[in-house]
């Protein structure tokens, strides 16, 4: 694969990570989400918004984790990948949630971009490989956040 191949690639990864692929991205999603629809699961809905915000986070952390350090345990499934509580305990949870999801996508970028083995297995891992993990990441944030999106509108649209 030549060098502008790889760099092309990557940048696909990348964009198809942050949601650019599935018609929609992470900061269209939660910007300007209404503070007190935060905790509403809607009738019928399996997740409120920040459920949802705090499970995306908490699962690229984990992936992100996984593919640059040998030595990190991943949390209990499914337990302690969704948070208890249906609300966010505070606003500055809100936000800790998105930031720490944008500096995690931002780290998982820069790995990507900066690897020199996509494709070889990580060596404390059972066969994956970072390309594998950086697709997870990319199947599981167009997935929710399209669940994401979906609640959004509900709660929107919702008769106060």
């Amino acid at each position: 694969m030549s060098t502008n191949e790889s760099s092309a690639l990557r940048k696909m990864i990348v964009d198809a990570m942050s949601g650019h692929h599935s018609h929609i991205d992470f900061d269209a999603v939660v910007e300007d989400f209404p503070s007190d629809l935060r905790g509403v699961k809607p009738c019928g809905a399996p997740h409120s918004a920040w459920q949802l915000l705090e499970h995306m986070r908490i699962a690229q952390w984990d992936i992100l984790e996984f593919s640059r350090n040998p030595k990190h345990k991943s949390p209990k499934w499914p337990d302690e990948y969704w948070p208890k509580s249906e609300a966010p305990p505070s606003e500055e949870a809100w936000q800790q949630a998105i930031e720490g999801y944008q500096a995690d996508a931002r780290d998982l970028g820069d790995l990507i971009h900066n690897s020199d083995h996509l494709l070889r297995p990580i060596e404390h891992g059972q066969g994956q490989t970072l390309l594998r993990e950086a697709l997870l990441i990319a199947n599981h944030n167009s997935y929710h956040l399209g669940q994401l999106m979906f609640v959004k509108k509900l709660v929107l649209s919702s008769p106060k």
